[in-house]
Formats: structure tokens, C-alpha cells, sequence
């Protein structure tokens, strides 16, 4: 699998790992948030994930049952304990890493969840997600809880900010793409593109991304901007990664993949017909 991709999130918090979560968790979060009972402000669950020494990766989750009123609150730990036995047989990889909570405060029943999660996982992230859009975004922050007190006496816990990043695989990119795309569409839904579109369209973002860096070399080169050591130290590396090929050899090999690309696409088309064809003569 490629090497994830990583935007910046939270300003940068120096103690603690960086939390970097992937967009199929968000998505989960929200969802299980819309599937929340009747009369039910928030919904919690499990984070799942793996760890080193200077980040927490948060790969997937799951919501976990729980009623809370002013005076108390109740997580069914039976079913939390279930599901993560459950998931374990999917991906045994995946670890409990601390777990959610949607809304944009932290409570005294937080402190009491936490305290569960703490004997799930060592230092476990609490990571809270503003599903009521406060400020007009979803604004998502990650925590652990430090101790703090005078030894001997009444000891308390202190919610210790950490740094958020948003990472994703190419394959999930793909995914966050499409769902961008229906924000700009009156019905809200968008069909999935074809092969040939896929590919016009990244095309075009390559032909876009070769246009800025002709005119941001054009600029340097007439004197408009000065130059960065960095940018050009980035675009000699980006040209040495190049392989060397012939204009003729290259269009030969693009026209080669081309005509592979349609005939899977026809083929595909084909079997498609005829397995149609095939049910309607069963039916008649």
C-alpha cells in the first residue's frame, strides 16, 4: 500500500504524540451520530488504531451504547468488549487507541469513560468531534488526560491537548473527493465517474500542476518574484525522478496502455450484456 498522504490540523502541540486520523473514522463518527437514539445528545465509541514512538494512527472505530442524564452515565461494556473481540478477527492489527465523543466540550461523565478506556489502553486518546458545527466547521481535537493534585490528597485529571492530522490512503482520497464533489451539486448525490474519466480528470490535475510550476519558473526567471532555495532544491529532485524516454517511446507506451484501458473497459461492457442477456432467456 502507498505511503498515506497527511494534511495539517490542530495548531501543533508540543507534548504528546501526534494524532493522525484517516477520513473513513470521521465518517463513522458522523454517521453514528445521525443513527443516535431519540432524546440522546452524543454518541461515544472505540478508537482503533496503531501507535510508535511519536504518533497515534486512528485507522478505524466503533460506536458503543451508553445513556447519560446530569447525575450519572452508563457505557455498555459488554458490548464494547464484544465488538473489539469481533474486530480482532478482521484486522488483528488494529489496537484500542482511546475513544470518541461527539460534541465540543469535555464532562465530568468524560472523566469517568476515560477511566474505563485507561485500563483498555495506556494513555488512551479521547478525541472529540463538534458535530454541531460551531464557527461553521466540524472542528476535531484530540486529548490525554495527565493527573494532576497534591500526592496523598484528592487526585484529578487534567485533558492535555494533542496535534490533530488528517491522513489518507490514495484509495480513501478517491473516496473524499467524490464526497466533495456533492457539496457543490443542488441533489447532494453524484454518480461514480468512469475509468476514462478518471483518468481525463487526473490528467487535468497534472496539466494544472504543470502550469503553476511553468509560471512560477517563468516568474523567477523574469525577475517577478524571487527564488526560493527550497522550491528549487524540491523541482531539481521532482526532474531527476523522471526517467529519461524519447518523445516517440513515450507516446508509444501511452497509446499501448490506452488501447489496453479500452479493450478491459469493453470486455467488461460485454460480459455485462451478455450475463443480462443470459437472466432475461432464463426468465421467459
Amino acid at each position: 500500500m502507498a505511503a498515506p498522504s497527511v494534511t495539517a490540523g490542530a495548531p501543533v502541540v508540543l507534548n504528546g504524540p501526534v494524532v493522525k486520523v484517516h477520513p473513513v473514522v470521521l465518517a463513522s463518527i458522523v454517521d453514528s451520530f445521525e443513527r443516535r437514539n431519540e432524546g440522546a445528545g452524543r454518541v461515544i465509541g472505540t478508537l482503533l488504531g496503531t501507535t510508535d514512538k511519536h504518533s497515534v494512527e486512528i485507522t478505524n472505530c466503533f460506536s458503543v451504547p451508553h445513556n447519560e442524564s446530569e447525575d450519572e452515565v452508563a457505557v455498555d461494556m459488554e458490548f464494547a468488549k464484544n465488538m473489539y473481540e469481533l474486530h480482532k478477527k478482521v484486522s488483528n492489527t488494529e489496537q484500542i487507541m482511546g475513544w470518541y465523543a461527539t460534541g465540543n466540550d469535555i464532562t465530568e461523565h468524560s472523566v469517568l469513560i476515560h477511566e474505563y478506556y485507561s485500563r483498555e489502553a495506556t494513555n488512551p486518546i479521547h478525541l472529540t468531534v463538534d458535530t454541531s458545527l460551531q464557527g461553521g466547521r466540524m472542528n476535531i481535537k484530540a486529548y490525554i488526560s495527565t493527573p494532576m493534585g497534591v500526592p496523598g490528597k484528592t487526585m484529578g485529571v487534567m485533558f492535555t491537548p494533542l496535534t490533530v492530522q488528517y491522513i489518507y490512503y490514495d484509495t480513501e482520497r478517491i473516496g473524499v473527493d467524490l464526497i466533495t464533489k456533492t457539496c457543490f451539486n443542488p441533489n447532494r448525490s453524484m454518480g461514480l465517474t468512469s475509468d476514462l474519466q478518471q483518468v481525463g480528470s487526473a490528467a487535468g490535475r497534472l496539466l494544472e500542476s504543470l502550469n503553476t510550476v511553468l509560471q512560477y519558473s517563468e516568474d523567477v526567471l523574469s525577475g517577478k518574484i524571487s527564488a526560493d532555495n527550497t522550491v528549487g532544491r524540491f523541482l531539481m529532485d521532482l526532474v531527476n525522478q523522471v526517467p529519461k524516454i524519447t518523445p516517440e517511446d513515450f507516446e508509444a507506451m501511452l497509446n499501448s496502455n490506452i488501447n489496453d484501458l479500452l479493450m478491459v473497459t469493453y470486455l467488461a461492457n460485454l460480459t455485462q450484456a451478455q450475463i443480462a442477456l443470459n437472466e432475461k432467456l432464463l426468465n421467459l
